[in-house]
């Protein structure tokens, strides 16, 4: 059994490896080509330009 070392007493080494351990995998899916499937998304479109004269 390894012994506990506080995370601020780590080297940079096994701050890197802990960091690693716990973040998140997406499953060979690339977050950047996801499409939302809501009907209602963000438009940059004026609603009322007519409004703006």
């Amino acid at each position: 059994m390894e012994k506990f070392v506080p995370y601020g007493k780590m080297s940079k080494k096994a701050k890197r490896k802990f960091d690693i351990s716990k973040r998140r995998d997406w499953n060979g899916l690339n977050p950047i080509t996801r499409i939302a499937e809501k009907e209602k998304r963000y438009s940059r479109k004026i609603k009322h330009p007519e409004k703006l004269i």
